[in-house]
């Protein structure tokens, strides 16, 4: 998306709101998302320079964010907090909080952004951290066994059914809505999302979607261009729009040298090891929905009159085989990518000059330019996900010749929730909600948009372009990351899953039996499938039926 199609489509989705560009636009957005808090004008300038100044913090180019760096630009950001509470408000107060690990992001980020609060607030905040493969049974456990032990949530939108479906949550008071500005939001993760029986719950801290990252130099290269002009299909060597060229360049590129480092070339990075605590599913999906997303159908997961699962229809299927020819083929992935999880073919490989391309959220975009251990901010294109030639019909039950994109928005982003533990005292209740807010800040969202954070651009103001180059990014690379996102999130046909009760249990088991298809304990691709869709029909059983077809009906507006 260029820029001046990305302003254009803004004004229009914003009807009263208006995004200017350069300074001008930090103080009107600014006093449009005002709280009363400060005179709009004083406002709009402290806005303003707390912004561009907490993007030169460390720098793009001077290596990785420290605790040193999360703790600056936390102290930075604590306007809206001082304005609203006294110092030493919440003393004796003390909160545990619950979150991700993940890639030594999340939590530790959570750690340094709240220091500076804890230490103006009074309150302390203990900390659970858990691996990313271990969220998902650590929180079904708690919800099963009634021991929830924690105050404060960091958790995806597809878990809402589970929480808020079953009265976990506290419901978002109005003064945090106010200072955190909700109306600044992507469209995509307003309401419904982050709300469940008319009641708010969620502060959003992210707005995910997968987007294809590639290796440009790849497709600039002379050599790759004359071999694939002798061996190829006759197209172009350019980056790949559909899954089927993904398949192909991959095979092509198998025994070739990788134009930066010298090593082995390969094509596309699936993470064969699926098995990542459910999160891994996403990534047969990537492939899939480009097959099984029909534009005038919005189900692709199960039907909508039933819940018998999609999973196994021709549209999957042909996304299963896709990974298993490329299986097929000596050379097409590193050695040992069965064991490759989506932590490793994202940070062990792709950002360490490994592979042509992957599908991964935004950590990617801003880890090229601003992680030590990135070699590839030069060289690395961003786009939506690949489409493909044909889609699948469920409802004609036929395969359409017609081309198809459906960017994968997978996940809805993680937000800051707050539990029903703290619902009857208003002084725990009242800081936790303030801690949240603190994370899911206008100004600290732009920052953990630009810097390495495990979370990626989920407000307009965090597609000012200017904003970006100011903090010393590339105008090209710019745009090219952040349209990738906006243009995933603004798709006409974009997958977004559904809240419903035991999301993860479906997508954790699947994980499971495509692990076991891969290494050819089922005989095909179609009995992988198989396989899946009869576990996910046990667990809709389980849970019941008729409850997960009402849900998963209005969570699609049917």
């Amino acid at each position: 998306m260029k820029v001046e199609h990305y302003r254009r489509l803004v004004a229009m989705q914003m009807n009263r709101r208006r995004m200017l560009q350069g300074g001008a636009s930090l103080g009107a957005l600014a006093a449009l998302g005002g709280t009363g808090l400060m005179p709009r004008g004083a406002r709009a300038e402290a806005h303003g320079n707390v912004r561009a100044d907490i993007l030169q913090i460390p720098g793009v180019g001077m290596g990785s964010p420290t605790d040193a760096d999360w703790q600056r630009v936390g102290e930075m950001c604590l306007g809206t907090t001082r304005a609203r509470f006294a110092e030493g408000e919440f003393e004796g107060v003390e909160l545990t909080f619950m979150g991700l690990n993940n890639q030594n992001l999340h939590n530790f980020l959570f750690r340094g952004f709240l220091r500076p609060w804890e230490a103006y607030t009074g309150a302390t905040i203990n900390w659970i951290d858990l691996a990313q493969a271990d969220y998902n049974a650590r929180l079904q456990q708690s919800i099963a066994t009634g021991t929830v032990d924690f105050d404060i949530l960091q958790m995806g939108a597809p878990f809402e059914g589970d929480t808020a479906g079953r009265g976990l949550l506290d419901p978002m008071p109005e003064w945090v809505a106010a200072d955190i500005d909700m109306e600044d939001y992507v469209d995509y993760l307003k309401e419904p999302v982050g709300t469940w029986d008319g009641q708010v719950y969620r502060v959003s801290i992210d707005g995910d979607c997968h987007t294809f990252a590639y290796r440009k130099d790849y497709y600039e290269n002379e050599e790759f261009a004359a071999a694939w002009a002798a061996e190829g299909d006759g197209s172009d060597w350019a980056p790949p729009t559909t899954w089927e060229q993904v398949n192909a360049h991959s095979r092509f590129l198998a025994g070739k040298s990788d134009p930066l480092t010298g090593l082995d070339a390969y094509g596309f990075l699936d993470p064969l090891k699926y098995t990542w605590g459910g999160f891994g599913f996403y990534f047969l999906a990537d492939r899939a929905t480009a097959y099984a997303k029909h534009p005038n159908d919005p189900a692709w997961l199960f039907d909508p009159e039933d819940m018998t699962p999609r999973v196994n229809n021709p549209a999957w299927v042909q996304a299963i085989q896709d990974v298993m020819d490329l299986i097929g083929v000596d050379g097409a992935y590193p050695p040992d990518q069965l064991n490759a999880d989506p932590n490793t073919t994202a940070f062990q490989q792709f950002l360490a000059g490994t592979g042509m391309g992957l599908t991964w959220w935004g950590d990617v975009g801003s880890n090229a330019r601003t992680s030590d251990t990135s070699v590839v901010g030069d060289v690395v294109g961003f786009s939506t996900n690949p489409g493909a030639t044909r889609v699948y019909n469920s409802q004609a039950g036929a395969w359409e010749d017609t081309p198809n994109e459906a960017p994968n928005n997978a996940y809805i982003g993680w937000g800051i929730y707050v539990t029903n533990r703290v619902s009857g005292d208003e002084a725990r209740r009242t800081a936790a909600w303030s801690a949240a807010a603190h994370l899911g800040g206008k100004d600290l969202s732009l920052w953990c948009s630009a810097y390495p954070s495990g979370f990626q651009p989920y407000r307009n103001s965090n597609f000012n372009y200017d904003e970006w180059v100011g903090a010393g990014y590339d105008a090209d690379f710019v745009e090219d990351y952040l349209s990738s996102n906006l243009d995933s999130y603004n798709h006409p046909n974009a997958a977004i899953e559904p809240r419903i009760p035991g999301i993860f249990q479906y997508y954790s088991i699947a994980e499971d039996e495509l692990v076991r298809g891969l290494a050819g304990q089922y005989g095909s691709a179609q009995e992988t499938a198989d396989a899946i869709a009869a576990a996910w029909e046990g667990i809709t059983d389980q849970i019941g039926r008729d409850s997960q077809v009402a849900l998963y009906r209005a969570s699609l507006g049917l």
